[in-house]
């Protein structure tokens, strides 16, 4: 007789498999940058636009180097949102036309994850990444998973969905918490 899951469980699976999958592409190009990259120059990806570049001392700041040296900040704030996309995740409606949301969710607190494995391990976040025609600031895969993301998933939220749909989500993600509290 097989194992029996449920389709929560089949989920939850699902998107921990996707969060360790992104996670190790994360790292693995982070290390690639600091093999290859951090003692030699530039590698162009498409000429006068899009260069593989490694950022000495990486960065200690939050997206464009704000608030530079709050590493514990970072890693609660980080910590925070992550617990709180896994509960949304663990949540989320199963109709299809929330899948979307799902994933977008899991590539943000993977990306999330990432560079807050970095601020604990080396206090910066090794950024390589460089758009050079527009003079934008590094960055690495972990910075792309939740920018494009929170774009996308914010179009979603804005465009795509109807009143019953936020309806649906408000039941979801409210309702756990009105069984786990006493009635007073």
């Amino acid at each position: 007789m097989g194992l029996i899951m449920n389709t929560r469980t089949k989920r939850c699976i699902i998107d921990i498999v996707l969060f360790v999958i992104l996670i190790v592409i994360d790292r693995v190009t982070k290390l690639w940058a600091v093999n290859t990259l951090r003692d030699s120059d530039s590698i162009p990806i498409i000429k006068n636009i899009i260069e593989f570049h490694y950022l000495p001392n990486g960065n200690t700041g939050a997206a464009f180097g704000i608030l530079a040296g709050h590493k514990v900040l970072f890693l609660v704030i980080a910590a925070v949102v992550v617990a709180v996309i896994a509960y949304l995740v663990y949540n989320m409606p199963s109709d299809a036309k929330f899948k979307p949301i799902e994933i977008l969710l899991v590539f943000i607190a993977a990306g999330g994850t990432g560079n807050m494995i970095d601020r604990f391990i080396q206090d910066y976040v090794i950024d390589f990444i460089y758009i050079s025609c527009i003079n934008f600031p590094i960055f690495n895969v972990a910075d792309m998973y939740v920018s494009i993301c929170t774009i996308i998933l914010a179009f979603i939220m804005l465009f795509k969905l109807k009143e019953d749909d936020y309806n649906t989500l408000e039941k979801a993600v409210i309702a756990p918490f009105k069984k786990s509290r006493p009635d007073s």
